[in-house]
């Protein structure tokens, strides 16, 4: 794949999976929004704790397969069909008894996790039903993983839209009937619904995967279970150490700085950072489609760390300039306080942008030992800055310490694939980079000053220079023009 196909490539599947993203925040917002008008913030309490408890006993059971499993598809892209039909098989095999392990656990444990989180055993039977959900979630993974995997990312894109919005039909009607008992039931549909149609989704690419013998299953994906633990042990980490940080600010400031923490997490890592969610979905396979060839991999690295970059500058500009205004919007006047955190911690995502880009090649050449090392010793980083930082400063503090987090995760990453695998980004990447942070870096400091007439004025000016700069480098690389031309041409033909 040439160097104009491969950036093709990432913007039409960064394209179809942020439109995806999208889709899928709007819907969790509609979910959000009716539960807590049918249920009130009791019940959305404790549909958070049944979800959280479902998420923590996948995270521990699936063995990190939906990661594993997606290099290992890739990775065999180009051996012969009956080698890939044979993975396929074992990984199919492989979450069918991590699936099975996991409602055993959620069966046999349940009054016991009743007792920690509720402080009784009153929600052992609620616990135990989840197990049904634990059971469709995991297998719909498999499916998910799959189509990843082999890339049919239209069907993947499907799955994940469908799945959530007919769940979404279907949950609402159940709040609103049956109020606080209905939250048992509507994630055990929600399950079966993202399920079906996954299934579904998959049954139309006419290409059938059988299970196989759990031993021989077992045996074939040893590495691939190891590398999966590894990932899920990293996983785990890194959701003890948010849960740490809740607690931390929690002892603090109390309750209502939990919530702004946690407001301002979610406008950095689910609406900015979407676009990295969308990446990944295409961006891993195909690196690890490549193995250790060290020119290839040099070029889609290269080639993502420069799209990212240029994605990222004008989401980062803007809201820069507008962060008052869009956290009004998402929540209210009274998260205004949350703004110092948003605009550091946006800053930082544009070191986020290159080194999201470095990290995958850690995952996709299978190293494992090292990605465990580098995520514990990320994750002891960040927890560290994030606490010094609202122990002295509060929610600015934890907005400077985002900041110097992604400067260190960006510095320590392009250190270690030079070192681990001779890895280095192009010269013209990093020139590019600079140029763009020093324009975030413009805006940011006019978007702290009073408002004048000047200051709207020059910020509204480096907001478009920052676009058309963006525009400018994706049409040199893509011909972004012509893909719109050839667009709309194809628009008149069909009219």
């Amino acid at each position: 794949m040439d160097s104009k196909k491969s950036y093709q490539s990432m913007l039409k599947a960064t394209t179809l999976f942020g439109g995806v993203q999208v889709a899928n925040i709007l819907m969790a917002l509609l979910r959000s929004k009716f539960i807590a008008l049918f249920i009130g913030p009791a019940g959305m309490g404790i549909a958070s704790l049944l979800m959280a408890t479902l998420n923590v006993v996948l995270a521990i059971t699936n063995l990190g397969l939906d990661r594993s499993g997606v290099k290992e598809i890739a990775a065999h892209e180009s051996l012969g069909d009956k080698d890939q039909k044979n993975i396929l098989s074992v990984l199919k095999t492989l979450f069918l008894i991590t699936a099975i392990i996991g409602v055993l656990l959620l069966l046999i444990t349940a009054p016991w996790i009743s007792v920690v989180t509720f402080g009784d055993n009153h929600y052992a039977t609620h616990i135990r039903a989840l197990s049904l959900a634990l059971l469709f979630k995991q297998l719909t993974q498999s499916t998910l993983t799959r189509l990843q995997g082999l890339r049919m990312l239209k069907g993947l894109a499907k799955a994940n839209v469908w799945g959530n919005f007919l769940a979404l039909l279907v949950t609402i009607p159940l709040y609103y009937y049956f109020r606080i008992d209905a939250i048992v039931p509507a994630i055990v549909l929600s399950a079966l619904i993202s399920f079906a149609v996954a299934q579904f989704v998959d049954a139309r690419n006419k290409q059938t995967t059988v299970f196989t013998a759990p031993l021989k299953a077992w045996q074939e994906g040893t590495a691939m279970v190891r590398l999966g633990l590894m990932l899920s042990v990293s996983s785990i980490v890194t959701l003890l150490v948010g849960y740490g940080m809740q607690l931390f600010i929690s002892g603090i400031g109390g309750l209502e700085q939990v919530g702004l923490y946690n407001a301002g997490f979610l406008i950095l890592n689910t609406y900015v950072g979407l676009i990295f969610t969308a990446m990944g979905t295409d961006y891993f396979p195909r690196l690890s489609s490549v193995g250790e060839d060290l020119d290839k991999t040099k070029m889609i690295v290269g080639n993502q760390a420069e799209m990212a970059t240029l994605l990222m500058l004008p989401i980062i500009v803007i809201f820069l300039a507008l962060a008052p205004w869009i956290i009004t919007l998402l929540y209210t006047p009274e998260f205004e306080a949350v703004v110092p955190l948003v605009r550091w911690g946006i800053l930082g995502m544009l070191f986020k942008a290159v080194s999201f880009s470095l990290g995958y090649v850690i995952i996709a050449r299978g190293d494992s030992k090292l990605f465990l090392r580098t995520t514990l010793s990320f994750n002891l980083i960040l927890f560290t800055l994030n606490a010094l930082g609202y122990y002295y400063w509060g929610l600015l503090g934890l907005g400077l310490s985002f900041f110097g987090y992604y400067i260190i995760h960006f510095l320590s990453l392009i250190l270690i694939v030079r070192w681990r695998y001779a890895l280095r980004l192009p010269r013209t990447l990093y020139a590019m980079f600079f140029l763009g942070l020093i324009l975030c870096i413009l805006v940011f400091v006019l978007s702290s000053l009073s408002g004048t007439v000047l200051q709207i004025a020059l910020t509204a000016i480096l907001i478009a220079i920052t676009c058309l700069f963006s525009l400018y480098r994706l049409n040199q690389r893509i011909d972004l023009v012509q893909i719109l031309r050839s667009k709309k041409d194809q628009d008149s033909d069909e009219h």
